[in-house]
């Protein structure tokens, strides 16, 4: 334009219309473009109006009819929010709570521990907390992996642990794709790690008990730890999570345990502290017919195991003294000396009749004693 320009004061500037439809250049330089198109979303004209300080008219023009034909498609904004991840996870796992997506105290707890990790770091491996979400890119991710397989190969995590960091990761930049118009996820194709050399359970050391095993196992329950035999009974018997044993209720307007029918309800879970879930950590609610010689040990347990006045009053099959919830933890410590028991009497079966082994005696009769010792 030439020294007869004539400017006007528009939108806070001094612009001058140019050939281009919608598209005015500024008097300092640059050019701004306006426009109103119907957005489909609401059925209202909507306004752009935008200063490009830099762009000549063509570039002005080509991001107008961007944006014009972005609005008429009813496609978002593909400018990403400046959102920080800690800020962005946060609100996601509040999000999620409210949702009831994560219903348990120890789901809660789970994301409260990892989102520590992935905020604030690990032990020398730098988090992603105060980094703009838009700009985490899958070297940073990389990054982020390298340090943690470190940590385990050194020895301070496992594998597991790190891979249910990752998962959570992995679930919160796919929920920000979403929310924030991220151009893309930087975790996509990102894989677990390698829990080959880590494994659960070995063959010296197997998670399942033969029938033999199974037998002698409760047995010891029952008479070193009698409070927990009847529960024990009943989770080898029905394969259920002692989070779905702690809530059975044995009487009260809703009881979970229909004595005249030898039927047991699991529709219940309790993880921590004095919070149930209506339902049960797989979600589906089971009704399970049993037979009357597990009812008896029910029967027995109530009859002689619920010795203080707290349990025998409210409604929980193993309540605790306190007449509470059980701890998550109550069956650790029992297992773990009674495996201890078991593992001596198993190795007595190899030792010399009338001998000792491990400090462990037999009496007279050839009968292990695993208490002695």
């Amino acid at each position: 334009m030439g020294n007869n320009t004539k400017w006007m004061s528009r939108w806070n500037t001094w612009v001058a219309p140019t050939r281009l439809p919608g598209v005015f250049q500024r008097q300092e330089g640059g050019h701004l473009v306006r426009a109103r198109v119907v957005d489909p979303t609401t059925g209202k004209k909507k306004e752009i109006r935008k200063v490009l300080p830099k762009a000549d008219a063509v570039t002005a023009l080509k991001w107008l009819e961007d944006e014009k034909n972005r609005i008429k498609s009813g496609t978002p904004s593909a400018t990403p929010q400046k959102t920080r991840f800690a800020e962005y996870a946060a609100s996601l796992f509040e999000r999620k709570v409210t949702r009831r997506d994560i219903k348990s105290a120890r789901g809660r707890e789970r994301w409260e521990q990892t989102l520590r990790h992935l905020i604030g770091g690990t032990r020398g491996v730098k988090g992603f907390g105060e980094m703009f979400m838009d700009q985490i890119r899958p070297a940073h991710i990389d990054d982020w992996q390298t340090g943690i397989a470190r940590l385990i190969t050194a020895g301070d995590y496992r594998p597991a642990s790190a891979n249910g960091w990752l998962g959570i990761l992995k679930l919160i930049f796919k929920s920000a794709k979403r929310d924030l118009g991220l151009a893309s996820n930087p975790t996509e194709g990102v894989r677990c790690f390698d829990t080959s050399e880590h494994p659960a359970y070995t063959e010296e050391e197997p998670n399942t008990l033969n029938a033999d095993e199974a037998h002698e196992f409760l047995d010891c329950m029952r008479s070193d730890y009698p409070q927990h035999f009847a529960m024990t009974y009943l989770g080898i018997a029905l394969g259920l999570r002692p989070s779905s044993m702690r809530p059975l209720r044995r009487q009260g307007p809703t009881p979970d345990v229909l004595w005249d029918q030898n039927v047991i309800l699991v529709r219940r879970s309790h993880t921590l502290g004095n919070e149930v879930m209506n339902c049960p950590k797989t979600g589906r609610r089971q009704r399970i017919s049993v037979p009357p010689e597990l009812m008896q040990v029910l029967r027995w347990h109530v009859e002689t195991q619920l010795g203080t006045p707290e349990q025998q009053e409210p409604e929980l099959l193993f309540p605790a003294e306190d007449g509470g919830f059980r701890n998550e933890h109550c069956l650790r410590m029992p297992f773990a000396e009674v495996r201890k028991l078991i593992g001596r009497v198993l190795r007595l079966v190899e030792a010399p009749a009338g001998g000792t082994q491990g400090g462990t005696q037999t009496d007279p009769s050839g009968t292990p004693n695993a208490k002695t010792g």
